[in-house]
């Protein structure tokens, strides 16, 4: 039985990972802040006995250490860096930007998705698949930014391309993949009600993306369908 890690599990796109992955039956190691509050993930987990629930905090790196080791026997075969933040509240605009903001929305979206894939990367080497996934954004494009803005979430998705097109490079020789995934406009807590991708759709098509993934394919930025997105 395959094995795959997820952050940012209660709610959104990490559900429905979880959600999807489970009834494919994957051992899912489905991680959150605070497990007593995640009523869904909850729910699930009662659903499927190969859900596995840990409470993980990613801006506490003691705590992704603390889980490592006690994941020590386990080998994953895909790493989900799914947890995130948007950080741009509408007071934090160019000539009002709160820096400490700035700081929090980097080390949620940025720092941690390495901290996640250094720290486990030992178990991703002894699975089968040996896959590393983050979850971005088409916002972090510089290519792409054409209207402006969102300057907090931007440089945090543009940074952790850039972080995981590097880690693409350097685990290569290993047989470590890395994918940066565009997960679409999905409707969520994050997309909003407007979004048209919902996320079981979403969720489906970078499943068939890992599905199919060869290694010539490590470091791509793609949409949940498959397509190129432009760094």
């Amino acid at each position: 039985m395959s094995t795959v890690l997820i952050t940012g599990a209660n709610r959104g796109l990490g559900l429905e990972f979880c959600r999807q992955y489970a009834a494919d039956n994957w051992t899912v190691v489905a991680c959150c802040r605070d497990v007593s509050q995640a009523t869904a993930l909850q729910q699930l987990a009662r659903q499927y006995s190969n859900i596995q629930l840990e409470t993980l905090d990613i801006t506490d790196f003691s705590q992704i250490d603390g889980l490592s080791r006690k994941l020590s026997l386990l080998a994953i075969d895909v790493l989900i860096n799914n947890a995130g933040v948007y950080g741009d509240e509408g007071n934090h605009r160019f000539g009002h930007l709160d820096y400490q903001a700035w700081l929090d929305t980097l080390l949620i979206n940025t720092q941690a998705p390495v901290k996640m894939a250094e720290t486990f990367l030992g178990h991703v080497k002894c699975s089968q698949e040996k896959l590393i996934v983050t979850v971005s954004s088409l916002m972090g494009s510089l290519a792409d930014n054409t209207s402006g803005g969102s300057i907090l979430y931007r440089s945090s998705k543009a940074a952790v391309n850039a972080a995981m097109k590097s880690l693409a490079i350097d685990l290569k020789k290993d047989g470590i993949g890395v994918l940066i995934f565009h997960p679409g406009w999905v409707k969520t807590d994050m997309g909003g009600a407007n979004a048209p991708t919902l996320p079981a759709e979403s969720i489906a098509g970078m499943r068939q993306v890992i599905a199919g993934f060869s290694l010539d394919q490590s470091g791509d930025f793609v949409r949940y369908d498959g397509e190129v997105m432009p760094w």
